[in-house]
């Protein structure tokens, strides 16, 4: 097969892996009862007020949903106290990174991103053909001095807090010495998928008040239960989403989508629940990881990062054959780690027997 019409940059790009799924487990190991602790799902699923919502709003979808989401930027400005000319809805947080990059960069425009993060940093900014300023994490959060001394003539720079896979985070003094640092020209996003669990002190809505340039992105896949709905959200100042506005798809954001992201807001009981049960989860996770000696960083998400001193495929199949998904943090740079949800009670006890009985064996 010919690929001389595909572009360089595309034919470069390796596909994004996702957790593995419950049913790909079940045909591979024959297995009925699954337990997916891989990507960070909200183990209580969607809100019932959004479940409602979702329903209702099927009656109408023969009709195409109004892109601009007013009642969602709506919703979203008044708790964040900005203007809904701030809030941009995408089709998850993803596409915002897609175009952001799409809008911003062009071919040989540097870009600063730190590693281990979330792949679809690299993976946009290769994708526009950009120069990928690659910088390894320091204690495993965002190294943001250097960061900042990378930062000359950069278009763009991808931040996240907390970081995904590790849930560090990096504190607020630092991030506003990076930002006197940066170039004010250069945007700075920071991907805040998990900041609804972060509990450590961050002024998001100040410092984007502060600073022209600095863009977030949340998403409602996480701490809201709609990951399968492909909903998220940005802040910003208007002039930064206006070109996102003409090279986004038509009618990217489903009408269900908005729905039900609207009713999630609205259900304070289910966040409050969430939280709990993931606090609680981090912790019996931290209390197993001592119990076996292996090591783990203080998490600000709704997962734990965990080494285990040794290759972790091996461990991650021996888990998967007893019906426990992980995910093992290879394609992140750290072959020896796992990133665990922090799940329901029954669902880590569940874990806890099963990787007790893997790390028993011998290490390939």
């Amino acid at each position: 097969m010919s690929f001389y019409a595909v572009r360089p940059e595309v034919l470069r790009l390796r596909p994004y892996v996702p957790g593995k799924p419950v049913a790909e487990v079940q045909r591979e190991f024959g297995l009925v009862d699954v337990v997916k602790l891989a990507s960070n799902e909200n183990p209580l699923g969607p809100s019932p007020l959004a479940l409602r919502a979702v329903q209702a709003a099927a009656a109408g979808a023969h009709i195409y949903p109004d892109p601009a989401a007013p009642a969602l930027r709506q919703a979203l400005a008044i708790e964040a106290g900005l203007p809904p000319e701030w809030i941009f809805v995408g089709n998850g947080s993803d596409e915002i990174l897609r175009l952001m990059a799409t809008s911003y960069l062009r071919a040989g425009d540097p870009v600063v991103l730190p590693d281990s993060s979330f792949p679809n940093y690299l993976a946009v900014s290769e994708l526009m053909g950009a120069e990928v300023r690659v910088v390894p994490l320091a204690g495993e959060a965002m190294d943001l001095a250097e960061m900042a001394r990378q930062s000359a003539g950069a278009r763009l720079i991808f931040l996240c807090r907390p970081n995904n896979p590790t849930g560090a985070v990096f504190p607020e003094d630092a991030f506003r010495r990076f930002m006197g640092e940066v170039p004010p020209d250069t945007l700075v996003l920071i991907d805040q998928a998990y900041h609804e669990f972060d509990s450590s002190p961050f002024d998001s809505l100040g410092l984007l008040r502060t600073f022209p340039n600095l863009v977030l992105t949340r998403t409602f896949s996480k701490a809201y239960g709609l990951a399968g709905m492909r909903i998220g959200y940005g802040l910003a100042r208007p002039e930064i989403w206006a070109p996102l506005l003409t090279v986004r798809e038509p009618f990217s954001v489903n009408t269900l989508a908005q729905a039900a992201a609207l009713a999630a807001l609205q259900d304070d009981d289910h966040l409050a629940q969430t939280l709990r049960v993931v606090r609680e989860g981090k912790a019996f996770l931290m209390g197993l990881c001592d119990e076996l000696g292996l090591r783990y960083v203080e998490s600000e998400a709704n997962f734990l990062f965990i080494d285990l001193g040794r290759p972790a495929q091996p461990v991650f199949q021996a888990l998967l054959r007893q019906g426990v998904v992980v995910r093992p943090c290879g394609g992140f740079g750290r072959p020896t780690c796992l990133r665990v949800t922090a799940g329901r009670p029954a669902e880590l006890e569940r874990l806890a027997v099963a990787l007790r009985g893997a790390l028993a064996s011998p290490a390939d």
